[in-house]
């Protein structure tokens, strides 16, 4: 018994395994690639890149940005690898299994938990601040026990009932994933195309208001530890690095996938390069706008349009794509924790019901209702900050174990087949630092 729980399980036997969960493949590179996008780009590019350069980076956050996607490439290379070689909708618990064993994996199992069902919740509670937001502005209220969570960060009662909004925007979505992978894959397409459209119209009509003298110093001077300075700007890409969290999210669709082992690394990497240009441009023009110092607030971006009179209308236009943005991401999340279990339910680590397909949609319909059940629970009841904190480490986790079962497999399976090979891995991965 002790020895099964070192257990590996062979790249070929998982995908012969999972050969009996009919999904139904409807996924091509631009869905996979909008899969990706969708689950990045969320409240990242509306809160923390502003926050970062105030406090962290000043205009340099601009590079910031690209230190932290070169580091989520090489993750992302990582996966691609692994996605390619082994297309089976198991994400870092798959590949953790094939490297690690089996108790490892069941561990990287509920880190993908905390990484999307918890991260879910935690996008969900952001959501209803910009849905209160954008209430305010019909001068419609909701009454605040119906909108907060009820325990604080040191989990103590807060008098609220429960974050409905928050769990009402789960459900909705559940009921979408249940219905099928095609008509979530094409909501997520829609709201993807309609944010990006959305950010870009910020980018395009804000950069006439740009000031060039806002970004000089380029990199302000160092003013102590981690702020300002090239010390900033690393401690900046470690703020922003958050916000490039989901592009894995891609692997988890494999078996919904045309052609997995050549349509996997297309979508993780383009969905990367896409959304490093955006946020890299929103970064230019929010510094440009106003003084770097002024973008410390929970709605910078609000807060660099409202500097200028004509582009107050440019508001209502941040708030709508913040809240598509952050439907996106838990679309994404709510699709990709179900197909987890799954994955675990057929290896045994879960109990069989979590392996059972819905007849007509092709789903796992009872993890989708499981899932979206539990995540909506977690949104309505939990404060930001703790679901925040369970987030970043199980994400920062599952790297780690994908990073290092890469360059184990190089060594233990060298003849396997691999469409996708990482470049100069053993350099990469054995260097790798999370900033």
């Amino acid at each position: 018994m002790f020895k099964q729980l070192w257990a590996t399980k062979h790249p070929h036997a998982a995908h012969e395994d999972a050969n009996g969960l009919s999904l139904r493949r409807t996924l091509g590179p631009w869905g996979l690639t909008a899969l990706g996008i969708g689950a990045v780009i969320g409240g990242g590019i509306f809160v923390i890149t502003g926050q970062a350069a105030a406090n962290h980076a000043g205009p340099a956050i601009m590079l910031s940005f690209v230190l932290a996607a070169i580091c989520c490439a090489f993750c992302a290379m990582a996966y691609a690898e692994f996605a390619a070689m082994v297309p089976v909708s198991g994400s870092a618990y798959t590949y953790t299994y094939a490297t690690f064993g089996e108790l490892s994996a069941w561990f990287i199992g509920w880190m993908l938990v905390l990484e999307y069902g918890v991260s879910a919740s935690a996008v969900a509670v952001s959501w209803t601040g910009y849905f209160l937001s954008l209430l305010s502005h019909f001068d419609i209220h909701l009454p605040a026990a119906l909108v907060s969570a009820p325990l604080d960060g040191q989990l103590r009662p807060t008098g609220a009932i429960a974050n409905i909004p928050a769990a009402v925007l789960v459900l909705l979505l559940t009921w979408l994933c249940y219905v099928g992978i095609s008509k979530s894959s094409a909501m997520n397409m829609a709201m993807v195309v309609l944010k990006t459209a959305l950010i870009l119209l910020v980018i395009v009509v804000g950069w006439k208001y740009v000031d060039p003298a806002n970004w000089t110093p380029f990199i302000p001077e160092n003013e102590g530890p981690g702020k300002y300075g090239f010390d900033g700007v690393l401690r900046g890409a470690a703020m922003v690095f958050f916000a490039y969290i989901g592009f894995e999210a891609v692997s988890v669709a494999a078996q919904e996938s045309h052609k997995p082992q050549r349509d996997m690394p297309i979508g993780m990497m383009l969905s990367l390069v896409i959304c490093t240009v955006l946020y890299i441009a929103m970064a230019a023009v929010m510094t440009g706008l106003v003084p770097y110092q002024l973008l410390g607030t929970d709605e910078p971006v609000v807060t660099a349009v409202a500097a200028h009179p004509q582009l107050g209308w440019l508001r209502v236009v941040v708030e709508i794509g913040a809240l598509i943005g952050l439907s996106s991401v838990v679309l994404v999340m709510v699709i990709a924790q179900p197909r987890i279990f799954m994955i675990m339910g057929r290896d045994g680590l879960l109990p069989p019901l979590f392996t059972k397909i819905h007849p007509k949609y092709r789903t796992p319909h009872i993890n989708t209702v499981i899932t979206g059940i539990g995540i909506a629970l977690l949104a309505a009841v939990f404060p930001l900050d703790v679901l925040g904190e369970l987030t970043s480490m199980g994400t920062l986790i599952a790297f780690a174990a994908v990073c290092a079962g890469v360059l184990i497999l190089r060594r233990t399976q060298p003849d396997l087949p691999r469409p996708f090979r990482m470049p100069m891995a053993w350099l990469i991965c054995s260097s790798l630092r999370v900033p």
